[in-house]
């Protein structure tokens, strides 16, 4: 796509919601049952928490959607929490918000894959053993949607979400209704007991406060993704502030209804479930091989009556696809925060390019490669996994109400009018509101969740911003080096040009570097060659002698049969003879047409330039012989996408030189 046809990209809202919220919709998939397997480590006597927490995590995801509807309006350029923090605290603030959403991202596809694969396995068992192949697949698949473009991957996962999030809501109602009916839906697990994970063991005091906080913070994880739309303002259509913030007020309603339903039917269900399944009695035979349901599968068996019921298997393939996707609202949020990373010299400025179809494909390909190798490393396990994630989220959380709040303070000094401060006041009371109780859970999430494995995303988060640190540093010392302070001096001619022309036999490719080096009208014109072989050598000489050229031909021993180093010392040993002049290196090369051509040929040329390169004063120019194979290969159909775009050739580049000598 031509860039012109970025405009055709943007999202209408019924497409905007499936891309940029399918994470925090999808959560409330396996949210429910974070906080079950939390509270079950007490054993059965502790669940009656279950729905204050859930009433907790609603009341921070509303206070959380709310404050980011504040972000969208103030910052619709779309850097989100890094371009709010950046603002109004400071870069490395900034660079604090970014690492945290950057490891977040990545977190989002390991979580949301793993728990996809998870519902897959609980309709068919018999895939546990290709846990980690199929997550791996699901992120290749997913990586070539997105490669395709925001529009195409938006259709593509449109129909998923909602087939998801009506699903759902289906089930919920269908429970409910039987519930109220006194036809109240039992799960199957509803007859085990679960033995607490140390024995009989009755909480008090700061135990029992612990343990319910880690709940709370497990059930968190309903809150991931949700600064996705603040990140991708741009994406949408105009007036995109105002279609991002409806966007995000559905989403949030959307969450908080299908958590509120899933917990509730949970309770009514009597779902019990554990991490180790040895934990659970009454299930008869060996523990070891019993694979425990989802919770969101326990709940579709028992509203639409069995695991072999249409409804069950609506409700697994829906949640297992819409899981899978929900790793699109990072697949979208990750290289959209990497390109304004890139564009702010803080990430390599391969990130800030656009594609073929104009997504961030550099980006989108980072995300996949560390996703994959994350989920190799786990084996795809989301309790494992989970103790990873949220983290990062809540840092950005906070960080960026912190800084809305100083952005309504710099605009209620400015502002006169009364209407509108008191819009800025009531913003900020929920931007404060939003920072304490980001602020809060922050803590909890790092207290409860730090040993359990938080750690390596603190380290992580750590690891990238001093990296990013160093790699602004470098751009901006390239940039102070490479300023112009004076065009006149820069603009002085050399004294002179002295031209050297490589040669190892006598053949068309060498004659052409000859006429193109004499073009050049250098003040001095030589050719050079190594002597590896003392009768090649000499052969060579009299035909240089016998073709009169008027070039003399300098020859350089090697005993030691090296061709790169006596070169380069040569032409170190004419610059410090002639500081003030310029020596050109002209190197003929052929060009072969199939990169396996390229394989029968040695490259020491390709040393030969890298090491000239080094070298103050030194121009290199290579000088192409295309051979026949490689003029049959300029075929359109021989280019790789975006071939064109990028400038590459079709053909490969042969990189020794003639006869492969030098």
């Amino acid at each position: 796509m031509r860039s012109e046809e970025l405009g055709e990209t943007l999202l209408p809202k019924r497409l905007a919601l499936p891309i940029f919220a399918s994470d925090p919709l999808s959560s409330v998939a396996y949210a429910t049952q974070e906080i079950l397997l939390v509270l079950t480590l007490g054993g059965l006597a502790y669940l009656h928490f279950t729905p204050w927490i859930a009433a907790a995590v609603v009341a921070l995801m509303t206070v959380v959607v709310l404050s980011y509807r504040q972000v969208v309006h103030a910052y619709p350029s779309g850097g989100g929490s890094y371009e709010v923090v950046s603002t109004n605290l400071g870069p490395s603030a900034g660079l604090v918000v970014a690492a945290s959403l950057l490891v977040d991202y990545v977190m989002t596809v390991a979580v949301s894959v793993a728990s996809g694969v998870d519902n897959i396995i609980s309709a068919l068992p018999s895939l546990a053993e290709h846990r980690v192949l199929l997550a791996i697949g699901f992120v290749a698949i997913l990586t070539a949607m997105n490669l395709r473009g925001v529009r195409e991957s938006g259709r593509a996962f449109a129909a998923p979400t909602y087939l998801f999030i009506g699903g759902v809501l289906i089930m919920v109602g269908t429970g409910l209704i039987r519930y109220l009916l006194g036809d109240a839906p039992v799960a199957e697990s509803a007859a085990y007991g679960i033995m607490p994970e140390h024995g009989d063991q009755n909480l008090t005091g700061l135990a029992l406060l612990m343990l319910v906080l880690r709940a709370f913070s497990s059930g968190c994880t309903a809150l991931t993704g949700v600064e996705a739309i603040s990140n991708g303002v741009p994406a949408f259509r105009k007036p995109k502030s105002k279609n991002a913030a409806s966007t995000m007020a559905s989403m949030g309603i959307i969450a908080v209804v299908m958590f509120v339903g899933v917990t509730t039917l949970a309770i009514i269900a009597k779902v019990h479930i554990t991490e180790d399944s040895c934990r659970l009695t009454g299930i008869g035979g060996d523990c070891n091989g019993f694979t425990q349901k989802t919770v969101i599968a326990q709940l579709a068996s028992s509203v639409f009556g069995g695991d072999n019921s249409i409804g069950f298997y609506f409700i697994q393939a829906a949640t297992a696809l819409v899981l899978i996707l929900a790793a699109n609202t990072a697949f979208n949020g990750f290289p959209l925060l990497s390109s304004i990373l890139a564009q702010h010299r803080y990430l390599p400025r391969q990130l800030h390019n656009r594609g073929d179809r104009l997504a961030f494909s550099n980006g989108i390909l980072a995300l996949a490669i560390v996703a994959g190798a994350l989920l190799w490393t786990y084996k795809a396990d989301v309790t494992s996994l989970i103790h990873l994630y949220i983290l990062g989220v809540f840092t950005s959380f906070t960080l960026s109400q912190l800084g809305m709040v100083r952005h309504w303070n710099h605009a209620l000094r400015t502002e006169p009018d009364p209407a509108t401060r008191r819009r800025h006041q009531t913003a900020r009371v929920i931007n404060t509101l939003g920072a304490c109780v980001t602020g809060l859970v922050l803590v909890i999430v790092l207290i409860t969740k730090f040993t359990q494995g938080a750690w390596l995303a603190v380290l992580a988060a750590i690891v990238l911003w001093v990296m990013m640190r160093g790699i602004r540093r470098h751009y901006d010392h390239t940039a102070a080096e490479l300023a112009v302070d004076d065009p006149r001096a820069e603009l002085v001619p050399p004294s002179r040009v002295l031209a050297v022309v490589l040669v190892s036999t006598i053949h068309k490719p060498t004659l052409r570097a000859l006429s193109y080096a004499r073009a050049f009208r250098p003040h001095h014109l030589e050719a050079l060659t190594v002597s590896v072989d003392k009768s090649e050598t000499e052969d060579l000489q009299h035909r240089w002698q016998d073709l009169d050229v008027n070039v003399p031909l300098k020859v350089l021993a090697s005993p030691y049969r090296e061709i790169t180093k006596p070169v380069v010392e040569y032409v170190k040993g004419m610059r410090r003879e002639s500081p003030r002049d310029i020596v050109a290196v002209f190197i003929p090369e052929y060009v072969v047409g199939h990169w396996w051509e390229n394989l029968l040929h040695n490259q020491s040329a390709l040393w030969l330039k890298s090491r000239l390169l080094f070298t103050p004063g030194v121009m290199v120019t290579s000088v192409p012989w295309q051979l026949t194979s490689a003029a049959h290969a300029d075929h359109p159909a021989a280019r790789a996408p975006g071939s064109v775009r990028r400038g590459e050739p079709a053909a490969g580049r042969g990189s020794d030189t003639p006869a492969g000598r030098i």
